[in-house]
């Protein structure tokens, strides 16, 4: 973990050899508000080249933009020297950047919050852009032009709502106004980037709190417009009094627990199938909502360019996230099943969170926590005890009826109905005799 003693350090050895050397960006906002920072970054007016010869252990990561890791106990400090910069021809990059101050540096930064430095051996605060009076205001603030940082890189629209969702800030109405004006302009970024975003919007400190900005700077139809849809779509009132499909989607997400990135986007996503799938007919409906989402939530998430197994377990999610309707009435075979599959702890927070932020009933999910318990106390079924091969063996014909015989063997194993081998064996001659199996369950809820 990076430590800002370790940065410190740093500094010091570049004022050493000369240079002028400051912590810089974020981490000065962070220590300010005295929140612990997730990395360190240091501003210097030493070119790659002077901290290539000054550290042991360098990384050349963007040193024609003038930037150079530096390593320490195996940790990555961004050491980039002061400059200006070009016009951002490509939405990201500057056409060239230009050794400057550091008030030159400062004034190229996105936001004044972060466009601060931080003398860590005078303690001493460097603020040429009022980042201060912003932060103790609790203001996000482009630096110059909001038109002009925007223009720049487009996904500054998007690390503005980030931050004001992080941080508990306001956007101020300039930056807002531009936001508004400008968001076509993040449909141009490569979506990993807005990915990466996004997912710090959703699994942050207050996901509801940034999504609805998102709604409200009008991102959130470049971004996602499966979710924008949800705005204004009714929902029945004796379920859902908390208003909207999109107001319901912002409470779910905000309750969730430490999610994972594909249960976060898995709640995000949850209800994307109801506005294509509403029915006003006597009352309102959204007849395969879940299947239909799924096949959003999978879409959505390619387009994201999410890792295909994130992309995989959230389409899961999404596709059974109404199952638990039938838990109290499922087979004891069935509920075993269930609550064994891999993404089973995730759906089951996506159910509380679901219902949390709707009518509040939590019995079903408080049902599923006792018998989970109880299950786990008494001993466990024993394994597997007959095979297709024993079937065949035993005269069962090859064909669909062998697949629904091993199923109907072990649902009375997962029940406790059989124990033993040779009490499967004689279920399996009954069944191949009589030749019928149970009925089989639906097992997607």
């Amino acid at each position: 973990m990076p430590s800002i003693a370790a940065a410190a350090g740093i500094v010091a050895r570049l004022r050493r050899a000369g240079f002028e050397s400051y912590l810089a960006g974020g981490c000065v906002r962070d220590m300010l508000l005295g929140r612990p920072a997730a990395d360190y970054d240091i501003a210097t007016a030493a070119t790659p080249d002077d901290v290539g010869a000054l550290f042991a252990r360098t990384v050349r990561v963007g040193a024609a933009f003038g930037v150079v890791q530096v390593l320490v106990d195996g940790d990555a400090y961004e050491v980039a020297t002061f400059r200006t910069e070009g016009p951002y021809l490509d939405g990201r990059h500057p056409s060239f950047v230009r050794y400057a101050t550091a008030r030159d540096d400062a004034r190229r930064r996105d936001f004044t919050v972060n466009g601060m430095f931080w003398d860590p051996q005078a303690a001493r605060l460097l603020d040429f852009v009022e980042g201060q009076a912003d932060l103790a205001a609790g203001r996000i603030r482009t630096i110059g032009d909001p038109r002009a940082r925007f223009a720049e890189d487009g996904l500054r629209m998007i690390r503005a709502v980030r931050q004001a969702a992080e941080l508990g800030f306001t956007i101020v109405p300039e930056t807002l106004a531009a936001i508004r004006d400008m968001r076509s302009g993040l449909g141009t970024i490569s979506p990993e980037r807005v990915r990466d975003e996004l997912l710090r919007i959703v699994a942050g400190p207050d996901p509801a709190g940034g999504l609805g900005l998102l709604h409200a700077t009008g991102l959130l139809e470049i971004v996602l417009p499966e979710v924008a849809r949800e705005a204004g779509v009714p929902q029945p009132r004796e379920f859902h009094p908390e208003g909207d499909v999109f107001e319901h989607t912002r409470l779910v997400v905000g309750a969730l627990r430490a999610p994972t990135p594909a249960l976060a986007m898995a709640a995000l996503l949850h209800d994307a199938g109801k506005p294509p799938t509403l029915v006003r007919a006597g009352r309102i409906r959204f007849d395969r909502h879940d299947e239909v989402g799924a096949d959003l939530a999978r879409a959505a998430m390619e387009r994201l360019r999410f890792p295909r197994r994130d992309i995989e377990r959230a389409t899961l999610l999404v596709r059974r996230h109404m199952i638990f309707k039938d838990v109290p009435h499922m087979r004891e075979a069935r509920f075993r099943r269930l609550i064994d599959l891999p993404e089973f702890p995730e759906l089951l927070e996506l159910h509380r969170a679901d219902c949390v932020a709707s009518h509040g009933d939590l019995s079903t999910y408080e049902w599923v926590r006792r018998r989970q318990a109880e299950l786990a106390a008494t001993p466990p079924a024993p394994p597997r005890l007959v095979t297709g091969d024993d079937l065949l063996a035993l005269g069962a014909a090859p064909g669909p009826r062998l697949g629904e015989i091993l199923r109907a063997i072990d649902d009375a194993r997962l029940e406790g109905r059989v124990r033993t081998r040779d009490e499967a064996v004689t279920l399996a001659r009954r069944l191949i005799t009589n030749g019928a199996a149970p009925p089989r369950e639906r097992e997607d809820g």
